[in-house]
């Protein structure tokens, strides 16, 4: 069971929070075979997806945000749980998580106000157009990430999420506690992980 979720009261709100959702398309038939880190987020992703399957509305895609590794390295799994494949992808993380700017994730927090990142599972929503486009609602479906929705937390994309914001400054740019990316790599995430999957965040080391 999901820690600190209320059933009842989450398929409410998620009914109420939810628009028309397109069906993501598969994975490329060209995705890479996983190696043993591969393997091990496979693992996790079958774990969590597990963990959360009495709220999450489709099980067959998954993503594990590895927040123990720098924001200059991919650490955004995207786990296809059917053909048991991994690619990954660059993501920010909170400047409340990070507050010197040095690209380590050095705390989580669920306030509102704090601008950090928030550890736990996550189920996405509709989609919707915001301040950097288009962009994907999540919901917290634990007591560590409670207030997501309120807080505005999203997957979207960013001009400071890119491998050249890297290349000019070392590290990512830092979000408001959202999960941002590149824009190729959000329009892959986009198709992949809308409509009721799973985002799972921790430090994983």
């Amino acid at each position: 069971m999901v820690r600190g979720l209320d059933r009842r009261s989450f398929i409410a709100s998620a009914a109420a929070a939810t628009g028309a959702l397109a069906v993501p398309a598969r994975l490329p038939a060209q995705a890479l075979k996983v190696d043993a880190n591969g393997a091990r987020i496979l693992g996790i992703a079958q774990r969590e997806v597990q963990r959360a399957s009495g709220v999450l509305w489709r099980r067959d895609v998954a993503a594990i945000a590895d927040f123990s590794v720098r924001s200059s390295l991919a650490r955004f799994h995207v786990a296809n749980l059917e053909a048991g494949t991994v690619t990954s992808h660059l993501v920010t993380h909170g400047s409340g998580s990070d507050p010197e700017h040095d690209g380590w994730l050095h705390w989580f927090s669920n306030e509102p106000g704090s601008f950090a990142t928030s550890r736990g599972a996550y189920i996405t929503y509709d989609w919707y157009n915001g301040k950097y486009g288009t962009s994907i609602r999540l919901g917290g479906l634990e007591h560590d990430n409670s207030n997501a929705l309120d807080r505005a937390i999203v997957m979207h994309s960013a001009p400071y999420a890119t491998p050249s914001f890297i290349a000019e400054h070392g590290v990512l740019g830092r979000s408001n506690g959202c999960f941002a990316m590149a824009p190729d790599a959000f329009m892959f995430a986009l198709t992949q992980l809308s409509g009721g999957r799973l985002i799972y965040a921790d430090k994983l080391a």
